[in-house]
């Protein structure tokens, strides 16, 4: 090693050294998942790989849960939205999500999201319309960053941190929380699977990472694959399982 000798060390030393850089060169470098406070200087240019964002596109996805025929409908719209979050205003994209049941629509979402400059995606939130025969019946699930403002529901809980939506760099076993307010929300991801190569109706996509979901609030768990460029291209769980048909959202 250049401008480095070692004259007189003993033996033990030595050896000591040699075990404790040999774990570390065996140890394979991971990236973590930001805890600390995020900075904002340009939230709208979403640049993540498995979580992007282009204004004007559309995904469609169709599957089966149980019996029933499901169709989601992402609508990545073109109008933002600003938060206040530790005490400045960061602006959001917004992406409406619209499942359907049998052909009936059963529920819509505005769902908030920011890059901070680290590129992870930061999640602001979600306001949730559930419907039954057409009209609205509840808006269980809704929560935002500083609650609720102007026309949203009243009953949205609020909170006072957005959650880490997706790390910059995802890696195997890199685990974090896309939701995360008790007894309103709760959500923990863990990268399980990495390099995955997912195929769907939509086409193959390469390189995937394939994301268990679970929540203290319910039993049972969630399968995801995120595709570069792309995002979600395929969900499972028991009984039931959605895959990507179209999008106008393509891998680099």
């Amino acid at each position: 090693m250049t401008g480095f000798e070692v004259r007189r060390t003993a033996p033990l030393v030595v050896g000591l050294i040699f075990v404790v850089a040999s774990a570390v060169s065996l140890t394979p470098a991971r990236a973590s998942v930001p805890s600390g406070t995020p900075t904002f200087s340009n939230p709208l240019n979403i640049t993540n790989r498995y979580q992007p964002f282009q204004p004007g596109g559309v995904k469609v996805y169709r599957g089966t849960k149980g019996k029933t025929r499901e169709v989601v409908v992402d609508l990545y719209r073109t109008d933002t939205r600003t938060f206040r979050l530790n005490n400045r205003n960061v602006a959001c994209h917004i992406l409406q999500e619209i499942a359907f049941e049998n052909g009936q629509l059963v529920e819509s979402s505005l769902n908030f999201f920011a890059q901070a400059d680290d590129g992870t995606v930061y999640y602001f939130g979600e306001i949730v319309d559930i419907f039954e025969n057409g009209a609205i019946t509840s808006h269980e699930g809704s929560w935002l960053v500083g609650g609720p403002q102007g026309s949203d529901p009243p009953e949205t809980a609020p909170a006072t941190k957005a959650t880490v939506f997706m790390p910059a760099n995802p890696e195997l076993g890199d685990k974090f929380k896309q939701e995360d307010l008790p007894g309103v929300v709760d959500e923990t991801d863990e990268v399980v699977g990495v390099g995955v190569t997912v195929t769907v109706e939509a086409g193959q996509f390469d390189n995937t990472i394939q994301i268990l979901e679970t929540s203290n609030l319910e039993a049972g768990t969630e399968t995801k694959w995120y595709a570069p460029g792309v995002g979600v291209v395929q969900s499972t769980a028991k009984g039931e399982k959605l895959e990507l048909i179209s999008s106008t959202l393509r891998s680099p």
